[in-house]
């Protein structure tokens, strides 16, 4: 006689346990995501500067209303040059920004002879202008820069109040150099020394 033993049933396979996103760790990457979204936002705006052009006196280069990005940090790295579109304190209020071209570099002499500007003795090449200084705003006169003093005047002569009317400024009220035009996007686009001629 033979006995039958039924066979053991067998269990099925336990599934796998399903990995599951635990709610501190969601919201721990949303905190860091956060944090470094507000990190990159400190940095930019450590780095740069907003500016919205108000008045004349840069014209043709810039006009009221233009959104301009401005650099703090490339005169950390180097110095202006002569050329370069800056925006700078307004040394009689510091609380009010002026922009501006840069003209004299410190050591330069500055003459203004016959409603034409004089750098070292050497006559300005000033393609920026749309129109020639008239007598009453660029009257004979003569300046020397001393150390970290720069001479500014807006593109537009007759319509600026600059270096001519203030005086040379010096280095610590620059805020930084115009790189970008963003606004309108009709008039996007780099911004370093814009209009000025190269080997100057």
């Amino acid at each position: 006689m033979y006995e039958i033993t039924a066979e053991p049933q067998t269990q099925p396979p336990a599934s796998l346990p399903r990995p599951s996103i635990r709610r501190w760790d969601a919201l721990r990457e949303i905190v860091e995501l956060v944090v470094l979204i507000c990190a990159i936002y400190a940095l930019v705006n450590l780095a740069t500067v907003r500016f919205i052009v108000q008045g004349p006196s840069m014209q043709p280069t810039f006009y009221t209303g233009q959104f301009l990005i401005v650099s703090r940090v490339n005169y950390l790295l180097g110095d202006p040059q002569r050329g370069d579109i800056v925006v700078f304190h307004y040394p009689g209020n510091p609380d009010e920004d002026y922009i501006k071209r840069v003209i004299g570099l410190p050591g330069d002499t500055i003459e203004i002879r016959n409603q034409q500007v004089y750098v070292n003795g050497e006559a300005l090449n000033e393609p920026y202008i749309s129109e020639a200084c008239t007598e009453d705003m660029c009257g004979e006169e003569s300046w020397v820069l001393g150390p970290d003093e720069y001479f500014f005047m807006g593109d537009n002569r007759n319509h600026s109040s600059d270096s001519r009317r203030f005086g040379p400024v010096n280095r610590r009220y620059i805020v930084g150099e115009v790189l970008i035009r963003y606004w309108p996007p009709s008039d996007w686009g780099l911004v370093h020394q814009i209009g000025f001629p190269s080997g100057q």
